[in-house]
């Protein structure tokens, strides 16, 4: 079965993507590089503020829309 989802040379620098493996979420964060000769990218995840170098033979990748910022006046 092939996974549905975005494949590497469709990846740019700076997209927001979704990691998926087997229905369960793995990793979400932005593309910070692409390697799309060697099918690698790297994020920076949301979650740990680590860099993760992802395969994405073995996950479903995901274009997700970035979260809105909210501004400080918005908040007053």
């Amino acid at each position: 079965m092939e996974a549905q989802g975005v494949r590497t040379a469709q990846l740019r620098i700076g997209d927001q993507i979704e990691a998926w493996h087997r229905g369960r979420l793995f990793h979400r964060g932005r593309v910070t590089d692409v390697v799309p000769h060697l099918e690698l990218f790297w994020i920076l995840d949301a979650r740990t503020g680590t860099r993760k170098l992802l395969d994405p033979e073995a996950l479903e990748i995901r274009h997700v829309e970035p979260a809105p910022e909210v501004s400080p006046a918005a908040m007053a």
